[in-house]
């Protein structure tokens, strides 16, 4: 028996291999990104403070309005929302593939799309954030267009031709997100 304190080994990692000072920096130039999630952070918090006013205008006027201004109020409310799922994605995502991982594997609250996030998956869903909200403006001009031509019209028929034009661009710039997605998979698949 040895008089020598028995100690547990710990096992080795692999050493991380060591970069050269440019590919260190350039590296490293990653970690610039964060104050621009930061920022979306604080862009998350003004949105928050809208949906709040909107819901208590809302919530405060309700008997006075009519059902065409419930239904306007509550569709920038959806608004609202879908944009601050548009920065939810872009922080936790970007944040993800762009700077650092998050860690969260095995986290109850860790997103079901975070697992799968790359750059592809990651423009492929903000093109759908983008046309669910373009959706909702156009729904809501769409709801308004019954005063084109008055005096109480907060657009013209141009601006409506202009809104439309410009969502099927949004749909159209979405499926060819996709289908280059869908091509650079199969190409990838047919190399490997």
């Amino acid at each position: 028996m040895s008089s020598e304190p028995e100690t547990t080994r710990q096992p080795r990692l692999p050493a991380s291999p060591r970069l050269r000072a440019l590919p260190m920096v350039i590296f490293g130039s990653r970690w610039l990104q964060l104050p621009l999630y930061l920022g979306l952070i604080v862009a998350q918090c003004v949105y928050i403070a809208l949906f709040v006013k909107e819901l208590w205008h809302l919530s405060w006027h309700a008997l006075d309005l009519t059902e065409q201004q419930i239904m306007m109020s509550v569709l920038a409310l959806i608004d609202v929302v879908m944009i601050s799922n548009l920065l939810v994605m872009v922080i936790v995502g970007g944040y993800e593939t762009f700077v650092s991982r998050l860690d969260l594997q095995g986290h109850p609250d860790e997103p079901e799309w975070l697992g799968h996030v790359n750059a592809s998956v990651l423009k492929i869903k903000l093109a759908m954030a983008i046309i669910g909200i373009s959706s909702i403006a156009l729904l809501r001009t769409f709801i308004e267009a019954g005063n084109l031509g008055s005096s109480r019209a907060s657009f013209t028929e141009q601006g409506v031709m202009w809104q439309v034009l410009i969502h099927i661009t949004f749909v159209a710039s979405a499926i060819g997100i996709a289908f280059v997605d869908r091509l650079s998979d199969t190409a990838t698949r047919n190399h490997e």
